[in-house]
């Protein structure tokens, strides 16, 4: 049994961390970090830990060694914090923006400040299985994508990989309230996004620098802001070089992701749920994609569901762990969903 702990403890993506270990049968959980909330229960935030766990937070400066930290704090955040923070950990599991990208020039562009440790961006494996698993098996680094450029990723590979891609895809996100954090400002309080669709990035998202490194795809993607808690859904348009039909799209899918066991290929022509749906995803660890071919303009639309929270943060990071400690990929990490929610 290895000993973790969690940074950033207090918010969504640090609460599902704690949920998903507290379970974890290989795990104990040795700290729970909040410097806002040092002190108190860690079930007094997040209330369906109730009789799990007797746990306080900790302040960070009382934080010890462990054999994995993972890091569940905001932007920018993570530029100081992480570099002290490798020195504590055999491994850890950056689930924050700051080491995502390999170039601090594209950092900058995208995040509009300079990156304080250049140096350490080559040494984080990507946190997505599906594309770095071998990589990962010996990682003492690792950052995890953020939860719409893993839907993204997800999508658009298998054509990437397969050279059909004619030129520049666009990206149609939506997320639900969760993706701006515990502690997001006026425009997601619920008076506020209560019945709207907000386009907050019209253009320019910062998840296009993510697609592009890990499918060598230009991407242009904007995002939407949806009355949902959890789940994000990408819906991807993509040029292909020559028409391409139903089976054909499904066999470049089948060939990429059949014996991945947290992505299912969904594209049926009938039933409710024809296509990838965040909602029936929700507390789960599966990204969920599926595509319409359109012949007549010689073009794939490539969509991809998942929880953002679970893939899309803390259960994309526990199988990151799992690939990291020799375990069965999906420990932990068997909750199959519900229905109807």
């Amino acid at each position: 049994m290895i000993d973790v702990a969690v940074v950033g403890a207090s918010g969504y993506i640090g609460g599902e961390l704690l949920r998903l270990l507290l379970d974890h049968r290989e795990v104990r959980v040795g700290a729970a970090v909040s410097a806002r909330l040092a002190g108190s229960r860690v079930d007094r935030v997040h209330p369906n830990l109730r009789g799990r766990t007797d746990l306080t937070f900790t302040d960070p400066d009382a934080l010890g060694e462990h054999d994995v930290v993972f890091v569940a704090v905001g932007q920018t955040d993570g530029l100081e914090l992480v570099p002290r923070l490798r020195r504590r950990a055999t491994c850890l599991i950056d689930l924050g923006a700051d080491f995502r990208l390999r170039d601090p020039d594209a950092y900058a562009r995208y995040y509009g400040t300079a990156h304080t440790a250049p140096e350490l961006l080559e040494s984080f494996v990507p946190g997505l299985p599906e594309t770095h698993r071998a990589e990962l098996a010996g990682a003492d680094a690792v950052s995890m994508p953020g939860c719409m450029a893993v839907a993204s990723i997800l999508a658009l590979r298998p054509l990437a990989e397969a050279g059909v891609v004619a030129g520049p895809v666009t990206v149609d996100g939506r997320i639900g309230s969760s993706g701006s954090g515990v502690r997001a400002e006026q425009m997601n309080l619920h008076a506020e996004r209560s019945g709207a669709m907000r386009l907050f990035a019209p253009a320019g998202h910062r998840h296009e620098a993510e697609i592009a490194q890990a499918t060598g795809l230009t991407a242009r993607m904007s995002a939407t802001g949806v009355e949902a808690v959890r789940g994000a859904q990408v819906v991807c348009r993509v040029p292909v070089r020559e028409p391409l039909g139903d089976k054909e799209v499904r066999r470049l899918y089948r060939d990429r992701y059949q014996d991945e066991p947290f992505v299912r290929i969904i594209a049926q022509r009938r039933g409710l749920y024809r296509l990838p749906e965040p909602k029936i995803l929700s507390g789960t660890n599966y990204c969920d994609v599926g595509f319409a071919a359109d012949p007549q303009t010689s073009t794939v639309v490539a969509v991809a569901a998942l929880d953002n929270l679970v893939k899309g943060g803390a259960g994309g990071a526990v199988q990151c762990m799992n690939i990291r400690m020799g375990w069965p990929e999906r420990l932990g990490l068997e909750f199959p969903g519900l229905h109807p929610v």
